[in-house]
């Protein structure tokens, strides 16, 4: 079952049928039984067919939104083509352990396929890649921060 709910009425919607027909195949996969995802305004929720909601969760969820929402706001430099996003969702490690100094800090020079930093998914640490070298002229999120795919990280310029 796919929802998808627009915050701004203006807002086109970003996803289009090839995109949710590849997001229901990865569902599927996972041991995921739902997925959220908000991009350009516009949110969409994927949920494994027979999956109940509960009503209890919802408020509590609605509640969690607006601080999430608050922290999250993106600028347009966030939106920018110098943006490096998460290519998924899960919790970001900026470092390999926490004794350890971070992968990057504003300022350095970055080579493409330097690590970034972690992302932790499903148990399983992710190593996050540079895409493009350049420098990272701002981190955008904070260490053990939970992110979602397609969340601007760095800004890499």
């Amino acid at each position: 079952m796919a929802d998808t709910k627009s915050d701004n009425k203006s807002a086109s919607t970003t996803f289009d049928i090839k995109q949710l027909d590849q997001l229901a195949k990865w569902l599927e996969g996972t041991g995921l039984e739902e997925v959220e995802i908000e991009s350009h305004g516009t949110r969409l929720r994927l949920r494994k067919p027979g999956v109940a909601m509960v009503a209890a969760t919802a408020p509590a969820v609605q509640t969690a939104m607006p601080a999430a929402t608050s922290a999250t706001v993106e600028t347009p430099a966030e939106t920018s083509a110098n943006a490096f996003k998460s290519p998924m969702v899960g919790t970001f490690y900026r470092s390999s352990n926490p004794d350890a100094a971070p992968f990057v800090k504003e300022g350095d020079k970055v080579s493409a396929g330097q690590t970034l930093g972690i992302i932790e998914a499903m148990k399983t640490m992710n190593q996050i890649e540079a895409d493009r070298a350049g420098t990272v002229t701002k981190i955008l999120v904070q260490n053990a921060q939970a992110v979602e795919y397609g969340q601007p990280l760095f800004i890499i310029q």
